[in-house]
C-alpha cells in the first residue's frame, strides 16, 4: 500500500516565493520572517526558473562586503538549473533520491514546468505515519 502513494499527496503546496527580479536583502527578510532556509524561485507566469538558499545569500552577501557592495538581485545568485519532481512521482522513489543526492527538498513541477509544490524530507515522513506499513503478524 505504501508503494503507491505519489507526492501530490503530501507535498507542501503553500509555498514562499522569489521572482529573479526580487531585492536579495528583501529575500532574506522573506527567509527570516518566514522562518525558511530557501525558496523557488519562478517567472511571471509560474514556471520555476531557480532556487535560491540561505547560502546562495550568504555567498553573494560575503562577496559584496568584499566589492563594497551589498545586495543584488534573486535572479544572479539563484541556482539554476533544478533538479525537479514531477507530479505523480511515487514516494518511495522520491526518499530514495533524496537519500541517494542529500537533498532536503525538491520542488514538484507539472508537465508544464510550473511550481506546483514541494516535496521535503519532513513531508515524506509525515507520509510514513500516515500510511504505516503493517508489520508480519508475531509467531505464536
Amino acid at each position: 500500500m505504501f508503494r503507491s502513494i505519489v507526492v501530490d499527496d503530501f507535498m507542501t503546496t503553500h509555498l514562499a516565493t522569489a521572482k529573479p527580479s526580487m531585492d536579495l536583502l528583501s529575500l532574506v527578510d522573506l527567509l527570516l520572517i518566514q522562518g525558511i532556509s530557501g525558496a523557488p524561485v519562478v517567472d511571471d507566469d509560474g514556471k520555476l526558473i531557480g532556487m535560491i538558499s540561505e547560502q546562495d545569500c550568504l555567498r553573494a552577501i560575503l562577496v559584496g562586503t568584499y566589492q563594497g557592495d551589498i545586495g543584488g538581485r534573486v535572479g544572479d545568485v539563484m541556482s539554476n538549473p533544478v533538479e525537479t519532481i514531477q507530479l505523480g512521482e511515487n514516494i518511495v522513489e522520491v526518499a530514495e533520491r533524496m537519500i541517494r543526492t542529500n537533498r532536503r527538498r525538491f520542488p514538484v513541477v507539472d508537465s508544464d514546468g510550473n511550481l506546483r509544490g514541494q516535496i521535503s524530507r519532513r513531508d515524506l515522513l509525515r507520509a510514513v505515519r500516515a500510511y504505516e506499513i503493517p508489520e508480519d503478524e508475531p509467531a505464536r
